[in-house]
């Protein structure tokens, strides 16, 4: 990685190094076609909504993934008055795994990778059963800029966004003080809050326009496109 870096930054996987609503939406066409009276774009940002609230119990094995799978995508289109059964909920999810394995980074989220790692250590934190997330992070070809050793999978290390315990950990693993460390990431109760909440500095990469939670305090950054990371990126590292 060459000469010792100031700061390092770390950034979520899932729609935060890429548009994690492309892999659903071609799933979603695959799968349920035109029959169901909501789009893949409106329904994508619910399914995560159930998903981020169950994700902790599946990994702490009191609900399985199947659960998980079947609850967020049945919770999601009852928002909507759509009813499905179990199965379909889990043939749906295999087409989806399927369409991920295609996952690819924009070029524009390429070059800002490019152009930190020779500025900042770089590290990715992510949220996951460890095979399902090394696979995406390998189909995006993350290792070409951040070392493997950087990469911290909740399914590995043992603990789970927002929890302080796997901030601590890359901390140390990466032999940085709080203060040097950023934190990029999509989900503001998992990535915001939990890097703020363990001392790092974050910025919200807020694809989808949501809305602060009340109350909640404000990132030192919040952008909605990859162009407007590379310019925060160009302020922190530059």
């Amino acid at each position: 990685m060459g000469r010792h870096r100031k700061i390092a930054v770390l950034f979520d996987v899932d729609d935060t190094l890429y548009d994690q609503t492309m892999p659903f939406v071609q799933a979603y066409g695959k799968y349920f076609g035109d029959a169901l009276p909501v789009s893949a774009e409106e329904l994508f940002p619910v399914t995560r909504k159930y998903s981020n609230a169950v994700f902790s119990r599946a990994l702490a094995g009191e609900i399985t993934m199947e659960d998980l799978y079947i609850c967020r995508l049945k919770k999601a289109l009852e928002e909507f008055g759509v009813e499905i059964s179990e199965q379909e909920a889990l043939t749906f999810q295999q087409v989806y795994e399927e369409c991920q394995k295609h996952i690819r980074m924009t070029p524009l989220m390429k070059e800002i990778l490019a152009w930190c790692a020779d500025r900042a250590l770089l590290g990715i934190i992510t949220n996951g059963l460890s095979g399902h997330q090394w696979e995406k992070i390998r189909g995006l070809r993350a290792e070409r800029w951040i070392p493997e050793e950087y990469i911290f999978v909740s399914g590995d290390v043992g603990a789970v966004k927002p929890d302080r315990q796997i901030f601590d950990y890359a901390r140390k693993r990466m032999h940085m003080e709080e203060g040097e460390i950023w934190f990029v990431g999509d989900a503001f109760d998992l990535d915001v809050e939990g890097a703020m909440n363990a001392g790092w500095n974050a910025v919200w990469m807020n694809r989808r326009g949501r809305k602060r939670p009340d109350g909640a305090e404000e990132p030192a950054y919040e952008v909605r496109t990859e162009a407007e990371l590379f310019q925060v990126m160009k302020k922190i590292a530059g």
